[in-house]
């Protein structure tokens, strides 16, 4: 019998970390485990965008922008960022494309976006107020910057990025070709309330 320690360590088969799921964690958990799914404050928008561009190429932007109100006794905990590039019919065309988070900023024509709860059994709302936009983000400091390549992209904030009441956080995806082409994004963002 092995005289191993009672206490796990990060290279054992069985590793634990100390986690409280209920308030302020003390480590990174999945939002699964947590109350916010169970209290139905676990929730989802997505916003899309596709362009027929002309001879000298251009950009398509999609946006989400996302309100924390004064007063509303949530904070908001990014989770994951997914969505797609889609390039089709270009020519010779030089493709680029990133999504950009950030601290603030605005979105011009912003349409109210209804972000549906994944919860499905609960009637809680999101106590964020959600936009979207087919613009580009202006003003905000930018704190993620992610390059992108055609196809599907998915990456995890994992509860890294708190928007507490009276702050606002703006997602963008752009992407650009040099030369004409039919060009398409789209976002969506996974968050939590606590």
């Amino acid at each position: 019998m092995p005289n191993n320690s009672i206490f796990d360590s990060s290279n054992r088969p069985l590793y634990g970390s100390s986690a409280n799921s209920y308030s302020q964690p003390g480590s990174e958990i999945p939002v699964q485990s947590g109350t916010s799914q169970q209290a139905g404050g676990y929730f989802t928008i997505s916003a899309s965008n596709s362009l027929s561009l002309g001879l000298l190429g251009g950009s398509v932007n999609s946006s989400i922008r996302f309100a924390n109100p004064l007063g509303s006794g949530k904070t908001i905990y990014l989770g994951q960022i997914l969505g797609y590039t889609n390039i089709s019919l270009s020519l010779l065309s030089s493709f680029s494309a990133q999504v950009t988070v950030y601290s603030g900023g605005t979105i011009a024509a912003p349409t109210t976006g209804t972000p549906d709860n994944l919860n499905l059994g609960s009637g809680t709302t999101s106590a964020a107020a959600v936009t979207t936009s087919i613009n580009a983000v202006t003003g905000g400091t930018s704190f993620i910057l992610y390059p992108l390549e055609p196809g599907p992209f998915s990456f995890s904030v994992g509860g890294g990025v708190a928007v507490p009441p009276g702050q606002t956080l703006t997602v963008n995806i752009v992407g650009a070709l040099t030369v004409l082409g039919l060009l398409g994004v789209g976002i969506e963002v996974i968050w939590w309330e606590i």
